[in-house]
């Protein structure tokens, strides 16, 4: 594993590959819950707000590698409050971690009440893109220059979750299997 550690720029003869910290990535998104995005219970639609954790999350991404990205996959969503009509909503994004050609980011939805100021976490998520070049085949991205042992502990543990992810990958097709059978299922 490719770590760098240090702080300072660090100079490289190929600028697409020279290690970047964390806080180059960083993408804060402001939005507010209107009647289309809300479900019947008056509070914020979750596909609306999956699209927006999407949007932040691959902005950061993008940022880091400064290529074409696109979502491989969305880990650990959790809605952990509703956010209701009318409430602002803050979007944090940032990578954790530069794998070979992906990279993890993760995203913090808070939500504000505008009329107390009152904050809370409403939900998270991790999520996995991949960087793209012009053709279409993936690119390796830079890693990351870890300064903080809190960046130092968000790689590790972005490690073992791909670890989890990659052993997940060829099992528990059975699921697909029963709701369209076993013709279209790899």
């Amino acid at each position: 594993m490719d770590v760098f550690v240090g702080k300072g720029p660090v100079l490289s003869p190929f600028p697409m590959t020279a290690p970047k910290s964390p806080r180059e990535s960083e993408v804060v998104m402001t939005q507010m819950i209107l009647p289309p995005d809300a479900n019947p219970l008056n509070a914020a639609f979750g596909g609306k707000v999956m699209e927006w954790i999407d949007i932040c999350g691959g902005i950061a991404a993008q940022r880091h590698c400064r290529q074409v990205v696109v979502t491989a996959s969305m880990d650990d969503l959790h809605f952990h409050a509703p956010i209701r009509v009318g409430w602002i909503v803050t979007l944090r994004a940032r990578v954790l971690a530069a794998f070979h050609t992906s990279m993890e980011v993760g995203v913090i939805v808070t939500a504000e009440n505008p009329l107390d100021g009152s904050k809370h976490i409403a939900t998270t998520a991790l999520l996995t893109f991949v960087a793209l070049a012009p053709d279409g085949s993936k690119v390796k991205v830079p890693q990351l220059l870890l300064e903080t042992d809190e960046d130092r502990l968000a790689l590790q543990e972005a490690h073992l979750r791909r670890a989890e992810r990659l052993s997940r990958k060829d099992q528990g097709h059975q699921w697909q299997r029963a709701l369209i059978g076993p013709v279209l299922v790899p």
